[in-house]
């Protein structure tokens, strides 16, 4: 999983490696860096339909909504 600029071709250049998915083993490996993934979400990144299942099997969604929801 990386993040990467809008802007850029979807094979191109990107920002920063902050996990990977491997749906071949069993059970499915996600490792997600989950205070970069934080930090990003927090930063405006709009994850895509994929990268957002993946956040939400890890609990990041949740933990962000639970942060951005504080006063």
């Amino acid at each position: 999983m990386v993040v990467a600029d809008i802007r850029a071709p979807r094979d191109g250049a990107f920002i920063e490696v902050i996990g990977h998915y491997n749906p071949l083993t069993e059970p499915e490996t996600v490792v997600i860096d989950e205070e970069r993934a934080l930090h990003w979400l927090g930063h405006g990144a709009q994850p895509t339909d994929t990268a957002n299942r993946l956040l939400s099997k890890t609990g990041i969604i949740e933990k962000f909504k639970k942060v951005k929801e504080k006063p």
